[in-house]
């Protein structure tokens, strides 16, 4: 099975999506760790950018992956040697080329503006010509099953006439994201059954369908498969590899990845080219999110404990991804057993104080608060509950004076004082709170904190209106969330920020 990634092309024309040089180079670099076949560059003939990587990346060599070049055909009326287009192909001194024809008499007519036979004469020219000079051709068949929809004929003598060119794989594309998986099952099998080459597949998302269609085309008896990292693309995307692949080599047994341990990079790449996008991880995401093998009923967590795959379609390790166990007010008493035990708390889960802590907990989400987002917040309530753990920083008062241009917190926490002025006022508190213990906690000095959000819950069974306030803090080994609920942002956070030092203080003192 030979997968090639189109991120770096088709995935940069997702709305709000630009990658610099730069971030094409760091992607690249980390699809050839994953061991994917071709990595399709882009698209020279079309902007300097894509020339100056392809030049940039001789700079680098690839351990398992082909670099690919994309590109159309030549121009109607213009000899295929004098097309810039295909020089720039030549140019970018790779030996794979990726070329996209037409397939579709109305894209022939009404958007060429040219005719059904002068179209198969510029597709074969183009293949001919880079396979004169060296080059390995993959076609792609744009359009293939909207054009085979309307006209089975001339769609099937495009693909046979990039076959007779010297194309290795023909690629059958739903440019649309219009077809449904048992259409593309049809189709693709009749094709394998007609051409002597390599089948491939080139799927978007427009219903919703991109990754059930390249199964199925693979079904039908594909052997090459495209898409992108995260489903990135035009309109709603490209079929998401993240999905594909993991799919293809856990479930259907085709060897897929160059890398043996590829696999388990799945979503290292997935946070990478996330961050790179700048877009926000989707936490729901198949196999790689957050919340991918997360479990939250009390039941589904018990099973878990008992056998893995009772609630888990794989295991998490095998894409790069880890278990994890919400608390919440659909949580039972498994579910915080699992994180006590993390903590080295060998408790009993019919243990009456665990009751105790999950009727509290179900209690304050019942006021606004959200302990799926912020385990830790749970975990110093269910130990507070139980009597085996206090609070080891309290705050006894605090006050925040702000204006546009200064921010100035006073606090009293443990007896000490504390002043700090912030960038803001979470800020001059937080550091106000630092300065009053880091005597007492010299642990604190390597905690940072690395998220701070504002959320107003939805639907609070209260007439006072509160928001949520959520942090993450990290001491450099591991991460960890907390929460404060008020009607006041700054308590809000103050809460979580005093929960969070607790914590920090909590998985010190166990590790000792």
């Amino acid at each position: 099975m030979e997968v090639l990634d189109t991120t770096l092309r088709d995935g940069a024309q997702t709305t709000g999506v630009s990658f610099t040089l730069n971030d094409k180079i760091r992607i690249a670099l980390a699809l050839d760790e994953l061991g994917v076949d071709y990595i399709e560059g882009g698209w020279p003939g079309s902007n300097p950018k894509d020339a100056e990587f392809f030049k940039a990346m001789k700079n680098h060599s690839l351990s398992h992956s082909k670099l690919a070049v994309f590109g159309s055909t030549r121009r109607k009326g213009v000899r295929v040697e004098e097309d810039q287009n295909v020089r720039a192909i030549l140019d970018s001194g790779v030996d794979v080329a990726v070329i996209v024809g037409k397939s579709w008499t109305l894209h022939v007519t009404e958007v060429l503006r040219t005719t059904l036979e002068e179209n198969l004469e510029m597709i074969y020219d183009t293949i001919r010509y880079l396979r004169d000079h060296g080059l390995r051709v993959i076609f792609d068949a744009e359009h293939f099953y909207q054009g085979f929809r309307e006209n089975p004929d001339y769609a099937m003598r495009v693909v046979k006439t990039a076959e007779e060119a010297g194309a290795e794989v023909v690629v059958l594309a739903d440019t649309n994201g219009a077809m449904l998986p048992h259409e593309v099952h049809e189709i693709t099998a009749r094709m394998v059954r007609e051409v002597k080459v390599k089948v491939g597949l080139h799927m978007h998302n427009d219903s919703g369908c991109a990754v059930a269609n390249t199964i199925m085309g693979v079904l039908a008896g594909a052997r090459h498969v495209q898409g992108t990292i995260n489903g990135l693309g035009e309109r709603t995307g490209n079929a998401d590899l993240v999905q594909v692949i993991p799919n293809l080599a856990l479930k259907m047994g085709f060897k897929v990845l160059k890398n043996p341990n590829g696999l388990r990079r799945l979503r290292e790449v997935s946070r990478l080219v996330y961050e790179l996008s700048g877009l926000q991880p989707n936490p729901y995401q198949p196999y790689v999110g957050d919340y991918a093998f997360s479990h939250k009923a009390g039941y589904h967590v018990d099973g878990v404990m008992k056998v893995t795959r009772a609630y888990e379609h794989v295991d998490p390790g095998l894409v790069g991804n880890a278990r994890r166990f919400v608390v919440s007010e659909l949580s039972g008493a498994a579910n915080l057993v699992v994180y006590l035990d993390e903590l080295g708390f060998d408790i009993d889960k019919n243990d009456p104080g665990l009751r105790r802590a999950l009727s509290k907990i179900k209690e304050m989400e019942n006021m606004g608060y959200s302990f799926d987002l912020a385990p830790a917040s749970a975990v110093l309530i269910i130990l507070r509950e139980m009597g085996l753990f206090r609070d080891r920083i309290t705050v006894d008062y605090y006050k925040v004076v702000s204006d546009d241009r200064v921010h100035v917190a006073v606090v009293k926490v443990n007896g000490e004082i504390g002043v700090a002025e912030g960038v803001g006022p979470v800020h001059a508190i937080d550091l106000a709170i630092r300065n009053a213990i880091s005597k007492l906690f010299p642990e604190l000095n390597r905690v940072s904190l690395t998220d701070y959000r504002v959320v107003l819950p939805g639907e609070v069974k209260s007439t006072e209106s509160v928001v949520r306030v959520l942090i993450e803090l990290s001491d450099g080994v591991r991460r960890w969330r907390t929460l404060g609920v008020s009607g006041s942002i700054i308590k809000a956070s103050l809460d979580a920020l005093v929960d969070g030092y607790n914590y920090a203080v909590l998985i010190s003192e166990r590790r000792r």
